[in-house]
């Protein structure tokens, strides 16, 4: 099974940045520039989340939703700030193939995933979950790692897929944005607990990081940022290295 090489942007409007934790953001560009960037360097997927539509209480700018997308013949997930069927609608109609939800379906109202998914298809629907550590289990958080829900990940992460989600993006607010490896032990957990795909992000610091999340926790995909955006390596690079290690990418 090929592993997808996915592209993640953190997006506080107009400019794709990137926190540490969450927090502490770094200008890095426009998402329309990077989006032709990366879809050139050979991204699968780019996935795009306003991390500060929900923090906000603000409206979606759909209308930067579209600048990217235009930019983009790869599938593009676009979440942030979701919080209505009219909003995922809107959000298709701007260029997006799939729809990222978090805040809303956690701490407001889960029934928007099976609202979602009857009405779009399950495979449109991405469930983005922001995991931090407790003792021994993870807890599921929002608004950028700063709210607490009291929802244990393994069991969300079942509840979602019995929901009708097609996809979850798995993020670890310990490891994101250091570049110190990626949460393997929460990977596997979630990988396992599920049918449907996951998409692991958070802690790629180096090409070996990459290759060991892929070979413990083989998952469906893994969302980059900090390496990509500070140059360190293309996605053309992270490829090559995973082939040369019998990991399978697409071209």
């Amino acid at each position: 099974m090929r592993t997808r090489i996915i592209v993640k942007f953190d997006v506080k409007p107009p400019y794709v940045v990137k926190p540490v934790h969450f927090e502490g953001l770094r200008k890095i560009g426009l998402p329309m520039d990077l989006a032709k960037k990366y879809y050139l360097q050979g991204a699968d997927e780019v996935m795009y989340v306003d991390i500060v539509a929900s923090l906000y209480q603000r409206e979606i700018l759909f209308d930067e939703v579209e600048k990217t997308a235009n930019e983009l013949f790869i599938p593009f997930g676009v979440g942030g700030g979701v919080r209505s069927i009219e909003d995922f609608s809107k959000l298709f109609h701007s260029g997006a193939d799939k729809v990222i939800i978090n805040t809303y379906a956690v701490q407001e109202n889960p029934d928007i995933i099976n609202q979602a998914a009857e009405i779009f298809g399950s495979q449109a629907i991405v469930v983005s979950i922001e995991a931090k550590k407790w003792k021994n289990n993870w807890e599921c958080y929002t608004d950028c790692g700063r709210i607490q829900s009291n929802k244990d990940v393994i069991d969300w992460v079942k509840e979602v897929e019995k929901r009708g989600a097609g996809e979850i993006l798995l993020q670890s607010v310990d490891c994101d944005g250091r570049q110190r490896g990626f949460d393997i032990e929460l990977s596997k957990k979630v990988v396992e607990a599920v049918h449907i795909p996951v998409v692991i992000s958070s802690g790629a610091g180096t090409l070996e990081d990459i290759k060991e999340v892929i070979e413990q926790a083989k998952p469906s995909g893994i969302a980059i940022a900090s390496i990509l955006h500070y140059d360190k390596y293309t996605v053309q690079d992270i490829k090559e290295y995973l082939r040369k290690n019998d990991i399978e990418v697409s071209k």
